[in-house]
């Protein structure tokens, strides 16, 4: 019989994958995919967790190479109810909505139950080191092994990235969540990946400030119900309108409606 140890060091499984909007998207719950990135961790292999939405979807339909950056995440799950519902129009449903947001609650309250370590990269001044002592005040035991809020221009310098490399080494961090956005988070991670080997990185766009309580999050009832982008709409009208509105509502639309179109073709084949 194989020992702990050796089950502990035995990789796990790649998940189950289906392919929608251009992405591989793992069959996974977020319980799965907690579970996936503390068995890894302790094991001592790292990883990175991709989080597409709408948004990502229909940009990276312009942006082939973005796509390309996408794919090379360790774990790709749906943030977004219109991809859910997309896949489930098409007769084969994701597992469930899993986004950054909820991630740097849910994945930092198994850390402390693991003894495993975090580290907070991106948000204003202030805002990591903020959430930082609220998820520790939440989660009691939980390591904050550093946070970081770099200016704004850093990732256009080979010196700006290099110190941000620097500084994970240092701390060296079992988890990393990367709040800067895509495609810049996608691209940095990327970049320090190779470096930490063991680490996991979670691009998690808006969930750093969610967790520092400096931005609002919409209710649960809205973020289940697919409205979270109403929420968000409301309160950065400006910033989110065109790309809502004129690009992601048309790409929505367009997805929901092809996949009801070849769940049909599935159904009712034509006959010659």
């Amino acid at each position: 019989m194989a020992s702990d140890e050796t089950r502990a060091s035995a990789a796990i499984a790649p998940p189950v994958r289906t392919r929608l909007a251009g992405f591989e998207f793992d069959l996974l719950a977020e319980a799965e995919v907690i579970h996936h990135i503390v068995s890894e961790s302790r094991a001592g292999r790292g990883g990175w967790v991709a989080t597409p939405n709408i948004d990502i979807c229909q940009r990276t339909r312009r942006e082939p190479a973005l796509r390309d950056l996408v794919r090379d995440a360790t774990l790709v799950v749906p943030d977004g109810m219109p991809l859910l519902w997309a896949a489930r129009l098409r007769g084969d449903p994701l597992a469930e909505r899993v986004t950054g947001s909820s991630l740097i609650f849910s994945l930092s309250s198994a850390a402390a139950r693991a003894g495993l370590s975090i580290y907070l990269l991106g948000g204003s001044s202030g805002v990591p080191e903020l959430a930082g002592t609220e998820l520790a005040r939440r989660y009691p035991g939980l390591r904050v092994a550093g946070t970081d809020a770099p200016p704004i221009g850093f990732d256009k310098s080979l010196d700006g990235i290099a110190l941000i490399r620097k500084r994970l080494c240092q701390a060296m961090p079992d988890i990393v969540y990367v709040g800067l956005g895509f495609p810049k988070q996608e691209r940095l991670i990327a970049e320090l990946g190779p470096a930490l080997p063991g680490t996991w990185f979670v691009g998690c766009g808006a969930a750093i400030p969610f967790a520092a309580g400096t931005v609002p999050r919409a209710p649960i009832w809205m973020q289940r119900s697919g409205l979270e982008w109403v929420f968000r709409l409301f309160k950065e009208p400006r910033r989110l309108f065109r790309r809502y509105l004129l690009h992601d509502l048309p790409y929505a639309a367009h997805l929901l409606t092809a996949c009801a179109a070849e769940r049909a073709r599935t159904r009712h084949p034509r006959t010659r």
